[in-house]
């Protein structure tokens, strides 16, 4: 009896004030907003134009999909990078894109975003360090690159063979295989009984003009009867020419590597021999691919790699974008 005259008061109450639902709770909050994904990128440097392609096709690729991309430079500094990554993790990204500026001093905060549950992947410089958890690895086959870039060099000095120098970016790991393809591919052609080829001498070059320059500048003081160069970047490689035109050594050839306009033009022109390119387009592209896979629950593997093709001045005489 006790029920039924509480459930008759409920009734006239619902009567009286003319509702016939519950009234809504005061404090009830509104339907939740669409959720906005957001990608923070953090690339070695923007000073570069490969990189800038890479993060500009993220941008592209990322809005298509619904996703807001951050993009900044780590302008090669370990500290700023790291600082980068953890303001990405404050804003609680969806997922966080690195190309680290030193893949063992990044380590930490990589492991900061991986307890805060924040998917992480690299894009053209890996992180194969232990205690890291990084979803996939999107870039060059570098290591083939290098290979490609020694078999130029070869072709380059045809049956004298010769001196030559590396300039080098042992910062990143990216460029250290692209000089172990580039050392293999010589050791085995010194030890097939031909001309030797004999890399008199490994330089710093930054991955950057000026610095390429300067090594460059270096090489030719120490060895002035040197036959080519192998510069791991187009930055560093054009900074070489400028160092061999003012000597008045145009006549020692340079591989390059990337493929950036700049570079290729420069191969058009004569003054780089060839480069093996690279596609910073599609990196960009690939690695959005792979957020949203892995959004999803797709395993991806833990490396995807794009191959380079050897650009040579009968493939830049062909090419419609140079002047």
């Amino acid at each position: 009896m006790k029920h039924r005259y509480l459930a008759l008061i409920a009734c006239t109450v619902a009567i009286l004030t003319g509702c016939d639902k519950p009234a809504p709770i005061a404090n009830s909050q509104p339907a939740a907003a669409k959720v906005r994904r957001t990608i923070g990128v953090s690339l070695l440097t923007l000073d570069n134009p490969f990189f800038k392609v890479i993060g500009d096709n993220i941008t592209a690729e990322g809005k298509k999909h619904g996703y807001e991309a951050i993009v900044v430079s780590g302008d090669k500094d370990v500290a700023k990078q790291g600082n980068q990554i953890k303001d990405f993790i404050v804003k609680k990204v969806s997922a966080i894109v690195l190309s680290p500026c030193d893949s063992k001093s990044i380590i930490p905060v990589i492991q900061e975003a991986n307890a805060a549950g924040i998917p992480v992947f690299t894009v053209d410089i890996p992180c194969n360090e232990p205690g890291v958890k990084i979803v996939t690895q999107i870039a060059t086959d570098n290591y083939g690159g290098g290979k490609e870039a020694g078999h130029a060099m070869i072709e380059a000095l045809g049956e004298a063979g010769g001196k030559i120098a590396v300039l080098h970016f042992k910062q990143a790991e990216s460029c250290l295989l692209r000089v172990k393809g580039f050392r293999e591919v010589i050791d085995a052609h010194n030890a097939s009984g031909k001309a030797r080829i004999e890399i008199v001498t490994e330089l710093e070059s930054g991955g950057a003009k000026d610095m390429g320059y300067k090594a460059a500048e270096d090489a030719l003081q120490a060895h002035a009867d040197l036959r080519g160069i192998f510069a791991i970047n187009d930055p560093a490689a054009l900074g070489a020419r400028a160092a061999l035109e003012k000597a008045g050594k145009t006549q020692v050839l340079i591989i390059g590597f990337d493929g950036q306009p700049e570079g290729k033009q420069a191969i058009k022109d004569g003054k780089i021999y060839a480069d093996p390119i690279q596609f910073p387009d599609k990196m960009g592209i690939r690695i959005v691919d792979a957020i949203i896979r892995h959004s999803k629950g797709e395993t991806l593997p833990p490396q995807m790699l794009i191959p380079t093709s050897l650009y040579r001045q009968a493939d830049a005489l062909k090419d419609p974008e140079l002047k």
